[in-house]
């Protein structure tokens, strides 16, 4: 489809090492004019439903300065642009958890809000597990969790898991896992 929007020009109002903030001035697809505020990402998102033979699965637990409360989470983080989302996993994995896997499925392409941002996230399974040493960042303060993949599910359902990528990882492995049998219904 035709993009209905006409950007007039664009400035940077901020920038890190992490996002890029821009205001472009803009005509609306009504005609009228208007600006238009966008969070831009230096990193991809990428998150991981690790799985063992048994079904459980790891989540992480961190407070989040910019919701001010905790959260519990798939293990997740921020995939540098000059690695592949695959190796952007396989480091987050290790380095949450102490994790590394044999099998790896990328399971989602997901744009975590795109009203505001152009932050790209992959979600990905990650299977044939075995146990290493973490390697936190120096900003992560993590509690991790061995839990039933069943208990994550329900932790989605009960409110008790809320961000977004978590959420759509943990219901597409629920469906993937019914669909080939091996869990649920």
């Amino acid at each position: 489809m035709k993009n209905p929007w006409k950007k007039l020009s664009s400035e940077v109002k901020y920038e890190n090492p992490w996002i890029k903030v821009e205001e472009d001035k803009v005509i609306n697809p009504s005609g009228g004019n208007g600006i238009y505020g966008k969070v831009l990402f230096k990193n991809k998102a990428i998150g991981i439903v690790p799985l063992d033979d048994s079904l459980n699965t790891w989540i992480i637990g961190q407070y989040r300065y910019t919701l001010d409360e905790y959260s519990w989470e798939i293990p997740m983080g921020g995939g540098p642009g000059h690695l592949s989302p695959l190796e952007g996993a396989k480091r987050e994995l290790k380095e949450e958890t102490g994790l590394s896997a044999q099998r790896w499925r990328q399971i989602l392409r997901i744009h975590t809000s795109n009203s505001v941002t152009d932050e790209e996230g992959f979600v990905f399974i990650a299977e044939d597990l075995s146990q290493g040493d973490t390697s936190f960042d120096e900003t992560e303060d993590l509690l991790i969790r061995k839990i039933s993949f069943a208990e994550a599910v329900k932790m989605v359902m009960d409110g008790i898991i809320t961000d977004a990528i978590s959420i759509a990882g943990i219901l597409k492995v629920e469906k993937i896992l019914i669909e080939e049998g091996r869990f649920g219904k």
